[in-house]
């Protein structure tokens, strides 16, 4: 036994690919709505900033706080949701939080003033917290370690496609019922989710670790118990911090950045934009499969290798078509690794505290990565854009060290 797995492979996995029922795909499906909804919800805020603050009279800095107020809301959701989740069940902590999220956002659309809009938005950035990691421990568990790494990459295209559809749904939605009409159309992922997942049963690895163990201990204190412990979660939150870096880094000034080198206007940058993140979708599904078949540590050492590569090619392009077609790979690398989180910390930690070092672990790793535009953009103004998305390269030689030194291979390992 080591960090909560065994390292030789089961009876079934030495003998070959292992199917999916019906109990797995419905838990990759449930979870996989459950992130589609956070990156809808986080996207048609940033849309209706401008028309909520005219509508409520708010200062720029109380409108942006509103996505503060609901990013530092996910965070102690997490925390907290985590922790429930790996003491009372999977599915039971997951329908609480999207029941949670879908009641406050319903609020947000009744909201008279700035105050009681921050706290309904807090309180509903509670229950998105809770959605990624016990998402991906409820889908690691369900699936068979063959196509572990897979499983989880398909719930991280969730994000993508919940970001796909606010961007088609809102410029066509948003002039006809408004920004309280939007926050109710919201509703409707969650209510899809909550009853997708009344189908679902605790995985069976979860089922029997209450049985054998039934005392409950400190997840969160897991993730620190011994030094080889503690090394695992340090490096897992470096993995973490760097990949949401880059993604926010790159994703909320590339529209300023093509805007200031090349001119692009609104409807160019979009274009550019939109192929960047269809590049990440391809990546997330694919680093899934590459990680099932030749392990994660070469699969995330590879795709660090060439976002760090990427980022300094693109930063040099003056065609516009080699932008295009490099704002593709470089999404394909800079963000794909998102798919292989999910399988990798539910291969690192034991039943007992897998979903709180997906939630905590992941969520540290957001807060950090918030930093990314305001330190982007502050590279930027000192030095130029072309620049401050170059120096992105820094950070993946870090994630790379990172990788090396602190993360062991856990391909095919049974969880406990």
């Amino acid at each position: 036994m080591a960090h909560g797995v065994t390292l030789e492979p089961t009876a079934d996995e030495a003998a070959g690919p292992q199917t999916v029922d019906a109990a797995a795909w419905k838990a990759l499906i449930g979870s996989a709505l459950g992130y589609a909804m956070d990156g809808f919800d986080l996207l048609i805020l940033g849309f209706m900033l401008r028309m909520i603050s005219a509508d409520l009279h708010l200062t720029p800095a109380e409108g942006a706080s509103l996505v503060t107020a609901t990013l530092i809301g996910a965070v102690i959701g997490g925390v907290v949701f985590g922790m429930l989740s790996d003491r009372l069940g999977r599915v039971r902590v997951l329908t609480w939080t999207i029941v949670l999220f879908a009641v406050f956002t319903g609020m947000c659309a009744l909201a008279q003033g700035y105050w009681d809009l921050l706290a309904y938005r807090t309180i509903a950035g509670v229950g998105l917290g809770g959605e990624f990691g016990i998402g991906m421990a409820l889908v690691a568990e369900a699936w068979p370690a063959s196509k572990r790494a897979r499983a989880s990459s398909y719930v991280g295209l969730g994000w993508q496609l919940g970001v796909l559809a606010a961007a088609i749904l809102t410029p066509i939605l948003l002039p006809i019922i408004g920004w309280r009409g939007m926050f109710a159309v919201g509703i409707f992922p969650a209510v899809a989710a909550f009853f997708i997942r009344q189908s679902l049963h605790e995985p069976e690895v979860f089922v029997q670790k209450v049985e054998k163990a039934p005392e409950h201990k400190n997840s969160l204190g897991l993730l620190v118990k011994d030094a080889e412990t503690t090394k695992l979660s340090i490096g897992m939150i470096i993995l973490c911090s760097v990949q949401n870096f880059g993604y926010y880094g790159v994703m909320i000034w590339l529209p300023n950045y093509l805007a200031s080198r090349f001119g692009f206007g609104l409807t160019q940058s979009a274009v550019w934009t939109s192929v960047t993140i269809a590049g990440m979708a391809v990546g997330i599904f694919a680093f899934g499969h590459i990680a099932d078949r030749v392990g994660r540590r070469p699969a995330f050492f590879g795709y660090m290798l060439m976002a760090g590569v990427m980022v300094v090619v693109y930063s040099r392009l003056t065609d516009p078509i080699a932008l295009l077609i490099a704002g593709a790979v470089m999404g394909f690398f800079v963000n794909g690794m998102l798919g292989g989180y999910g399988a990798l910390i539910s291969e690192l930690f034991p039943t007992a505290a897998r979903a709180t070092a997906q939630n905590v672990l992941f969520n540290i790793g957001r807060a950090v990565g918030g930093t990314g535009p305001i330190v982007v953009g502050a590279v930027a103004a000192a030095l130029g854009f072309d620049t401050a998305i170059a120096l992105l390269a820094l950070l993946y030689g870090l994630d790379i060290v990172a990788l090396l030194l602190l993360i062991p291979e856990r391909r095919g390992a049974t969880l406990s």
